[in-house]
């Protein structure tokens, strides 16, 4: 209490027990401020004020508190009580995460009786967690400052504009889609700050905001502007940069007051001569002059790849073109880059895709975990002048203390780890990882086992590891004549998986120490390692004859007890010896005999994960199978997430798998599937499990039985495929025979269902379809009997779906009331009307995959990227065949990524 009171410039008299407590208001609240934000008990303290100084606190007139206090919700029960506050700041960020972000307050509204403040005059409600604008701010009569940044607000309420004085509006960093009409109510309005959000269009009212002086509308998605923004006559400043704006009124150069247009990264070809030729216009990062390119250039339906600003890729392979001046990438799967500027002498094309994780991309470490799919970047072994930032999108790492998250990258040579920075967004609270790098190649990230290293001068050193402090490495002078580089990495072990295996409760273990260095030659002079004893184990109740101390090569293949062959020393709490060379230690205490082969099974089963597999059925289409390979303790979470859509049988039993291991799930009696799919071997789909992934595929299945007459009752089967290479030798062993590889089997069935299409004339009575061939030859085409399976796959979805593909509510209306009581030949009339429509159009199949996701079907957008895929590959084999091989590497990556 003493230090808060110092902290806040408080009196003797102020601190708890101090004779003059009573008398706060003269010392403690000076000019009827309270600033109590930057304090973490900053609310307690608020709330022993009020409780102590009732009459002294009910006067303040300024107060500060941080809304990432615990007791926050009781302090807002208080606040009505301050009927002259005048100004009042709830902000969070004050907290931050593991990773050093900042943390969002808990706000998420405020009593009601806060509208009662009649005399509150600035509102600051910044970085908290509102979705919704609490309504009581809309009874502050007196209100002229009102800023909710860096919240999740969604809509303004359609009465805002009741706010009369208001004069400041700040809402960035939100999800504002639409703004309210009434908005043009707010006659006294000089500065609006709407930037980084959602809007797509602003509706004419805005015109009306006569007074305001500067306008942010940047970072949104507005491809127009109304032209009433032309009677702000007072505008000074207009923002517009980072929308998707194709044009721009030109009467924006009658403004009488404007000093600044920014309108740079936008979507712009063209700009009325009036507005070009005004010297504080900022048109930076705009395709001007530039003919319509390709869908895959660019973020502005098809903007210039030469765009200078931020280039928005909505494809998983392609390429952009970095210049002198530098840009941001953002790609579709949430993977972003910074090219500064100078990072490329002249201009240079970068060709990036992103590949699902195989055991050829993904080279993992003991205990490493794959938290992330893998990114390819050509040229490979392009050097830039200056670093290039990447983010990766990643799993949420777990068991942070013991485990770091980095991103691999390939050099050429060799596998290496960079310097990462693991960063956490705040609204979606995804994790994603970022590095700068100067070369290309291929990127990934994974979570290791933290990593201490250190330079080993001849003088010598001391390593501790940040995991466990009481694990050191003591290298004495002389240890070695030229510097090494040595890492040191711990893995601590539960006595609850010792006993696992062992099933002797007595049998405790040490954290597993791992040394390694750069260096094929062994130290000139003994290194002296510290290890903590087992649990429980102390030197005062040590049984000699029970400690093992076991030495294993770097693969863990094999485990030598080493206890005779060193000298150990012992304190109460730690065992010291010495060596002079590095590999994994570990201390056993028990009192099995042969303790080598203990240790491997123990190591051994600390790499597996015990996992179940599941495999349902969607409720409206049981044609569509889900099947995931889940760990233990994801099972009812991911079911309970997946129970409204979908049904089946309860999950197999639980099996164990390494990291990196292939499984195959087959279809059995009386149920198949495509054979053509890339991922399908001898007609079975193949998996790769990583823990921390999905490893779920969604496929439609079929039946060659007739199913007129009764349901098929198949099943799924999964089975074991290849092993990864650092798998140990026994547990590889372990794995070969027929018995060996079946893993579960769950039932499928697909219950009797009339036929949906009619053998004897077509698809449907009534239609018939010209020859249809969406696409073009190098990427494959999508043919009616394409059409025609993916019709057969959209059910109650085609409205949706339809309306995604660009057709009119009218079009959808009507044919709906055209093939009214028939849903398949609405699905159809849909699907080939627009087929007709686009036919011309080269990048049609990637806005039907791009309509089936945002239609939330991302199943079928998955099939026809497939059957796209198939069609690339049978295109290249063709070209091969006939001797047209592409000459240049670059230019056969150039073809395989359009």
């Amino acid at each position: 209490t003493q230090k808060m009171a110092e902290l806040l410039g408080l009196g003797d008299e102020c601190r708890e027990g101090a004779p003059g407590a009573p008398a706060l208001a003269g010392s403690c609240l000076a000019d009827n401020r309270l600033n109590l934000d930057v304090y973490p008990d900053g609310c307690r303290r608020f709330l022993q004020l009020f409780e102590g100084q009732r009459g002294e606190v009910v006067q303040v007139e300024f107060l500060r508190l941080s809304s990432n206090d615990r007791l926050l919700g009781t302090t807002l029960g208080i606040l009505p009580h301050l009927k002259h506050l005048k100004s009042l700041v709830l902000k969070g960020g004050h907290a931050r995460d593991e990773f050093g972000s900042c943390q969002p307050g808990s706000l998420t509204n405020l009593p009601p009786d806060v509208g009662h403040l009649r005399c509150l005059t600035h509102l600051d409600l910044s970085f908290n967690s509102l979705s919704t604008l609490p309504s009581c701010i809309l009874y502050l009569s007196s209100l002229r400052v009102l800023l909710v940044s860096h919240n999740s607000l969604v809509a303004l309420p359609e009465d805002f504009g009741s706010l009369s004085k208001l004069t400041f509006f700040s809402a960035m960093k939100n999800q504002l889609k639409d703004l309210p009409q009434s908005i043009g109510e707010l006659a006294m309005l000089q500065d609006l700050d709407l930037s980084e959000n959602a809007l797509e269009f602003l509706p004419e009212e805005v015109g009306n905001l006569h007074n305001c002086t500067e306008l942010d509308l940047s970072g949104n998605r507005l491809s127009s502007i109304p032209d009433s923004i032309a009677n702000l006559k007072s505008l000074r400043r207009l923002h517009l940069h980072s929308n998707l704006l194709v044009t721009v009124p030109a009467v924006l150069a009658s403004l009488p007051n404007l000093s600044r247009l920014d309108l740079q990264n936008n979507c712009l070809r063209a700009v009325p001569p009036e507005i070009q030729t005004l010297p504080f216009v900022h048109l930076r990062g705009n395709p001007l002059g530039e003919m319509e390119p390709s869908p895959q250039a660019g973020n502005c339906k098809g903007s210039s790849p030469l765009l200078h600003g931020v280039i928005h890729l909505y494809v998983s392979s392609g390429s952009f073109t970095v210049t002198s001046e530098g840009c941001k990438v953002v790609l579709a799967c949430g993977i972003r880059f910074y090219f500064p500027p100078g990072a490329a002498s002249d201009p240079l094309r970068i060709y990036f895709r992103t590949l699902a994780p195989d055991p050829q991309w993904v080279k993992l470490r003991h205990h490493d975990v794959l938290l992330s799919s893998v990114l390819e970047l050509q040229p490979h072994g392009v050097e830039f002048q200056q670093e290039v930032q990447i983010w990766m999108p990643c799993a949420s790492p777990q068991t942070l203390h013991q485990r770091e998250v980095v991103v691999r990258t390939f050099t050429g040579q060799s596998w290496s780890d960079l310097r990462t920075r693991v960063e956490q967004k705040r609204k979606s609270k995804k994790h994603v990882a970022h590095c700068r790098v100067l070369h290309f190649s291929w990127f990934l990230v994974v979570s290791r086992l933290v990593q201490n290293e250190c330079k080993v001068p001849s003088e010598g050193t001391l390593l501790f590891s940040s995991v466990d402090p009481n694990i050191k490495v003591t290298f004495p002078a002389g240890v070695t004549e030229e510097t090494r580089s040595v890492k040191l990495q711990v893995l601590p072990v539960s006595a609850e998986e010792i006993e696992e295996v062992t099933a002797d409760a007595g049998c405790r273990a040490s954290p597993l120490l791992c040394l390694s260095q750069d260096s094929l030659l062994d130290f000139l002079r003994p290194v002296r390692i510290q290890l903590p004893l087992p649990p429980g184990v102390t030197g005062l109740n040590l049984d000699r004859s029970r400690l093992h101390l076991l030495h294993g090569d770097l693969e863990g293949q094999a485990w030598d007890d080493i206890t005779s062959q060193v000298v150990l020393e012992f304190t109460h709490l730690y065992a010291v010896f010495e060596v002079t060379h590095f590999s994994w230690y570990w201390l056993w205490y028990t009192t099995k005999t042969y303790i080598g082969g203990i240790a491997k099974k123990v190591y051994e089963r600390l790499r597996m994960y015990q996992v179940n597999f599941i495999a349902l059925q969607r409720k409206k289409d049981p044609e569509q199978v889900l099947l995931q390979c889940v760990p233990k303790h994801k099972v009812d979470p991911v079911l309970k997430k997946l129970q409204d859509r979908y049904r089946g049988p309860e999950p197999s039993d639980m099996v164990e798998m390494f990291e990196g291991e292939q499984f195959f799930a087959a279809f059995e009696r009386g149920i198949s599937i495509d054979m053509d799919r890339p991922d399908c071997v001898d007609g079975r789909l193949s998996f790769i499990f990583y823990s921390h992934l999905k490893n779920m595929k969604e496929i439609y299945v079929t039946s060659p039985v007739d199913r007129k007459g009764q349901a098929v009752k198949g099943q799924v089967s999964f089975y074991r495929g290849a092993i990864p290479e650092s798998i140990p030798e026994d547990a590889s062993r372990r794995r070969k025979g027929p018995d060996s590889l079946w893993l579960a089997t769950l039932p499928i069935k697909l219950p009797q269902l009339k036929p949906r299409w009619d053998k004897n004339s077509g698809p449907l009575n009534g239609f018939s379809f010209p020859p249809l061939n969406l696409g073009n030859a190098e990427t494959g085409y999508l043919t009616q009997a394409n059409l025609l399976s993916i019709a057969r796959r959209v059910g109650t979805d085609w409205q949706t779906i339809g309306l995604n593909l660009g057709l009119t509510y009218q079009q959808i209306e009507r044919i709906g009331y055209n093939n009214r009581e028939d849903l398949d030949k609405q699905i159809l009339d849909m699907l080939f009307s627009w087929a007709q429509q686009n036919k011309e159009d080269p990048d049609c199949v990637n806005k039907l995959i791009t309509a089936m996701k945002e239609s939330g079907r991302q199943d079928i957008a998955d099939e026809v990227e497939t059957t796209i895929e198939l069609g690339r590959q049978k295109y290249r084999e063709s070209i091969r065949r006939v001797g047209l091989e592409q000459e240049s590497s670059t230019e056969d990556s150039a073809i395989a990524m359009t």
